[in-house]
């Protein structure tokens, strides 16, 4: 797959079928649109392509706004690079960007840039300036520009949405098993490895800290998880911790994961890691020894999780 970041200075002389969204994700609705997109442009010789934008509009239009996303750009590219798109468009969302209307969204970036031939797109899609134009006016740019348009039933724009707000309520309540469900895959999210207090060392459960760049990337809520990483090739299995360490007066949210039977040095490496499972609830115990007890159970409970889910 192709990602085009810069999308001002590109130009396709290859015919393509098109669809525009954020696709905040790729769940298993969106997946549905995906292939669709990806089926028709092999039945029909074109290009299959996904038009996006970043940062989400919301974060340019709302400033207010807490929106958090299920995914980062990378993410993102890596799904759809694994579904087989053949391009990523991606076009910066500005408040420039915004007030542009309909028809020249229409002929400057779908004809002139892209060369859409199709353009597969939701029944209640709206776009342009003050998001005034409709379906019913992309058809009529259709037949003026050379493009069919064909429409995306309410029944699957509707298992899109509501996937997406179940997905984020779900990481929300910390229940991984749920949003992985809607996902079709498991949830994850990338950090680099930074230096920690030290405090896992001590509890003989060393950890990694890990540092995520993006603010805007959702995080589960606070608590204990079954996780797996790929480090060096190799499948690693682990269980993390989201939150303040109360126990020992912890008052700054971190992420701490303490890898089972592995112990390279991964300071500054960036690892991605999928959740599994939640444990339990982040609490504050009456002393350490007490933490340290709990966390002998823990693991005890992900190794077997693990056995009888993700056995070889």
């Amino acid at each position: 797959m192709r990602k085009v970041k810069n999308i001002e200075t590109y130009k396709s002389d290859e015919p393509a079928v098109v669809t525009i969204g954020t696709f905040d994700g790729v769940h298993i609705g969106h997946q549905k649109i995906i292939k669709r997109l990806i089926n028709t442009g092999i039945q029909e010789g074109l290009k299959s392509v996904i038009l996006t934008f970043f940062p989400h509009p919301r974060m340019v239009l709302q400033k207010d706004s807490n929106i958090k996303l299920i995914n980062t750009l990378k993410e993102r590219h890596d799904i759809l690079d694994a579904l087989g798109l053949d391009y990523l468009m991606i076009k910066k969302f500005t408040k420039e960007f915004s007030r542009i209307s309909a028809e020249d969204f229409v002929k400057d970036i779908l004809v002139d840039k892209i060369n859409a031939k199709k353009v597969i797109i939701g029944y209640d899609h709206r776009f342009g300036r003050n998001r005034n134009a409709d379906i019913n006016d992309l058809k009529q740019f259709g037949e003026t520009y050379g493009f069919e348009v064909e429409e995306i039933s309410a029944q699957d724009i509707n298992d899109v949405a509501v996937s997406s707000t179940k997905i984020r309520k779900a990481l929300d309540e910390g229940n991984i098993e749920k949003a992985n469900t809607y996902l079709g895959y498991n949830f994850m999210f990338s950090g680099m490895v930074t230096k920690g207090k030290g405090l896992g060392k001590q509890l003989n459960f060393p950890t990694a800290n890990i540092q995520i760049d993006e603010d805007y990337k959702i995080i589960p809520k606070q608590g204990s998880y079954i996780v797996r990483a790929v480090i060096d090739d190799s499948r690693v299995f682990g269980m993390m911790n989201i939150g303040t360490n109360p126990t020992v007066d912890g008052k700054k949210q971190s992420i701490e994961v303490n890898f089972f039977n592995f112990e390279k040095d991964l300071y500054g490496k960036t690892i991605q890691i999928e959740f599994l499972h939640r444990l339990r609830d982040e609490e504050k115990f009456e002393s350490v020894e007490a933490l340290k007890t709990q966390l002998a159970i823990d693991k005890q409970t992900a190794l077997e999780y693990i056995s009888k889910t993700h056995a070889e």
